[in-house]
């Protein structure tokens, strides 16, 4: 599309047309990105922006390509309403999903505000905005759906933060997983605790003898 052919120059309509094909050509709408760099990466701040390298490489007429240089400065999409967010930056690698906005949105980026289009530039890669997550690899690191419920993987570590934290259900350490629970402040148990069997509330010790002494403390 938008190469002369001997018949785009016979008649006013396939003149128009080849003209027409030309301008769209130099419109940009979506294409495939790989993530250079990004401002943010997984820490606790706003939005940042990404630095992308169109994957698409540009033909000319004699079916020579010429890649895309980094285009620089791209927001990137994050799921967030008010202050409540997942924060997922882009890391170094990452294929995604750009699409380009039909005016200027420069002003808008440095402003975060309504404000006139920033040039007369349409269709740019400049007007980037980058949305991620396609053609990527095996994750290490997941929240999963599936129809048995939902898992959440972490290679390393997961830590849950809240004045407050509430489990509305029944709490199971998986067997044989090798992993002890710690506690570092007082436990509070409103209903009974079972070690092993033996309640914690009601079990008797053996080998005493009935009197007014208490038995001695655990060993």
């Amino acid at each position: 599309m938008g190469f002369i052919r001997p018949s785009s120059v016979y008649g006013d309509i396939n003149k128009t047309r080849f003209i027409l094909q030309q301008v769209l050509a130099k419109m940009q709408t979506a294409t495939l990105v790989q993530v250079v760099s990004c401002t943010n990466s997984g820490g606790d701040s706003a939005v940042g922006f990404a630095d992308v390298l169109p994957l698409v490489n540009q033909i000319d007429g004699q079916g020579g390509s010429t890649p895309h240089s980094v285009v620089h400065n791209i927001p990137y999409f994050r799921v967030q309403g008010g202050a409540n967010a997942i924060i997922l930056d882009p890391a170094v690698g990452d294929i995604g999903i750009c699409v380009f906005a039909s005016r200027d949105i420069s002003a808008v980026k440095t402003t975060k505000a309504q404000a006139n289009p920033g040039s007369y530039r349409s269709f740019a890669f400049s007007d980037g905005l980058y949305l991620g997550g396609v053609l990527n690899g095996e994750p290490t690191q997941y929240i999963q759906f599936t129809n048995e419920g939902i898992n959440i993987v972490s290679p390393t570590q997961i830590t849950l933060s809240a004045p407050l934290i509430s489990f509305n259900g029944e709490i199971v350490q998986a067997a044989g997983t090798g992993n002890n629970a710690t506690f570092n402040e007082n436990i509070t148990v409103i209903g009974d605790v079972t070690a092993s069997g033996t309640s914690l509330h009601t079990h008797v010790h053996s080998g005493v003898e009935s009197g007014p002494n208490n038995t001695l403390g655990p060993v």
